[in-house]
């Protein structure tokens, strides 16, 4: 049960409110080549990193409760851990732990789905990322599934590829789509049949997040669930043409439809089951609320099959959505909301639409709503919806704009903020404008600065993980891997390097030590900001960076 916090009788509390600023996708690089944090200039980061008291957090692998060191953070387990200040088994771990056990085989909603399709001769479809990324989804995940189903007797299978490029290398989808193929081919004996029907880049088709795009969610139902779009013999030929066509990386490829004679051979009919082997759930919400909705604004789905539906986990807790899922998601409890809220801390939340869910659902432990609405306010700044390399700024300068009118007017005790371009122009591989997107990003830091001082409150700088720091791809002696024109090869994915932690105290009274604690992940950044609001941290969070003096 979640309680008022105790009062911190070492620390003097501010005039002004703590301002938590997370710059999604901003570390440490290991490699200068590449590091487009280090090469941007950023005179407000780079003069804060000098003078303010400073430490490195981890914010990757069992840092935020995934499998293991190789896996990268994600703003989704980092924004988890950074709020709810301890560590919990995130999607991937939890997933492989219920497949490894064959729980989810045992569970009622995959036994449910499977009788389905044998009583009435329909088909087993699996959509979901096809990549090793281990963000969204694990291909292992998906060939386990389809071998279990094999074993249990459904006959047909569809497998529904969605492109990453993106968590993985950016032209790396026939690293994946090939082998997969060959699987299949591999288990279609004794009449079982297991084919790919469909694809098409992660940023083209179904994956919208936060109802920014709905007109992916439309072309992915065409593509999955209609079978409508243009046609190919194979995958493999598919992300051949298509590339060539367009020159896109994996993740902007446009959809496709694997058909034979003229006939797509995977549309959903009624009768079928459909699982979405996603395991997080931003983006996996809208597909679902396609697939599940009684009646649907945002598009017109023309036909919908009447299937048995359900996803990897359950994608939000508060409205329980899906209505079945295979495996459950971690119970996070004791927010840092939620103890703010039961001290009576008043709270602001503010991001553009693409980090928008992450300062408030994820940040809440996956939890839809407000804690108290009279201590809480959210603000969404809406993304524009066009490549963010065409606009690598973002919205960080209305972002600003907001906070220091709420610095201004003093109505907040804390305030936590995402300025998104570190991850979102580090995801298109264009570096020019990753370095743009950090100059504009440090330019606002230098705003809020001032804000801190002429309101009289601290600021903590933080990150929930790292992109922007590795934005080329090293061998294992730690080279450039270079293309055929010898220009380096993008990297688009997470790094594995730590993130900042700022603490700018212009009110320093000497209550902790300049020197912050080393070896800590960001989970620690609760109880860090807990103590700087003047409360004692709950004993079972994740320690404080402070060192206190007394």
């Amino acid at each position: 049960m979640t309680e008022a916090l105790k009062k911190n009788t070492r620390f003097t509390r501010r005039k002004g409110p703590v301002v938590l600023v997370i710059m999604d996708g901003v570390g440490f690089g290991k490699y200068a080549e590449g590091d487009a944090v280090a090469e941007a200039y950023t005179a407000t980061l780079d003069g804060l990193l000098e003078t303010a008291p400073s430490t490195r957090l981890k914010a990757h692998g069992t840092a935020v409760g995934l499998p293991s060191d190789d896996d990268m953070g994600n703003s989704e387990v980092g924004h988890n851990a950074i709020g709810c200040g301890r560590v919990f088994a995130q999607g991937a771990k939890l997933v492989n732990k219920s497949i490894e056990s064959g729980a989810v085989f045992a569970g009622e909603v995959w036994i449910k789905l499977i009788d389905n399709v044998r009583n009435s001769g329909g088909t087993l479809h699996f959509l979901g990322l096809v990549s090793d990324g281990n963000v969204h989804s694990n291909i292992a995940h998906l060939m386990a599934m389809v071998e279990k189903a094999k074993e249990a007797g459904v006959k047909r299978v569809r497998i529904h590829a969605l492109l990453d490029g993106r968590d993985v290398g950016e032209t790396s989808a026939l690293e994946y789509i090939d082998p997969l193929q060959e699987f299949l081919l591999s288990m279609n004996t004794d009449g079982f049949d297991a084919r790919i029907a469909s694809g098409g880049g992660r940023m083209v088709v179904t994956m919208d997040r936060y109802n920014a795009n709905w007109d992916m969610v439309r072309k992915g139902w065409e593509t999955h669930v209609l079978g409508e779009g243009r046609q190919f013999a194979s995958a493999h030929e598919a992300v051949e043409v298509l590339r060539g066509e367009t020159g896109a990386i994996d993740q902007d490829l446009p959809p496709f439809i694997i058909a034979e004679n003229g006939k797509p051979v995977g549309s959903v009919a009624d009768g079928d089951s459909f699982i979405l082997f996603n395991f997080r759930g931003d983006r996996a919400l809208e597909i679902t609320k396609a697939f599940e909705a009684e009646d649907l604004e945002e598009f017109d789905r023309k036909r919908t099959p009447k299937v048995e539906y359900a996803g990897m986990m359950e994608y939000d807790g508060d409205l329980h959505v899906p209505a079945q899922y295979l495996v459950s998601p971690p119970a996070i409890d004791r927010t840092m909301a939620d103890y703010l809220c039961k001290s009576g801390v008043k709270q602001f939340s503010i991001s553009e639409t693409q980090k928008y869910g992450h300062v408030t659902y994820f940040f809440n432990g996956n939890r839809t709503g407000k804690f108290d609405a009279a201590l809480e306010e959210y603000v969404e700044i809406t993304s524009d919806i066009l490549p963010f390399e065409q606009r690598p700024w973002m919205k960080c300068a209305e972002i600003t704009d907001r906070v220091l009118k709420e610095l201004e007017e003093g109505s907040y005790d804390f305030i936590k903020m995402n300025f998104p371009n570190g991850d979102m122009v580090g995801h298109t591989g264009i570096y020019q404008a990753v370095l743009c997107s950090l100059e504009a990003m440090d330019l606002q830091l230098g705003r809020l600065k001032k804000g801190i001082e002429k309101a009289g409150g601290i600021m903590v700088v933080s990150a929930d993980h790292g992109n922007s720091d590795d934005m080329f791809e090293h061998d294992k002696n730690g080279a450039v891997k270079r293309k055929a024109d010898g220009s380096p090869q993008a990297k688009t994915a997470h790094s594995l390097n730590p993130v900042p932690c700022i603490i700018y105290d212009p009110g320093y009274k000497g209550e902790y030590k300049k020197e912050l604690k080393e070896g800590l992940g960001i989970s620690s950044l609760a109880a860090t900001c807990i103590e700087l609001l003047g409360f004692e941290p709950p004993e079972d969070y994740d320690p404080s960076v402070l060192e206190h003096t007394s």
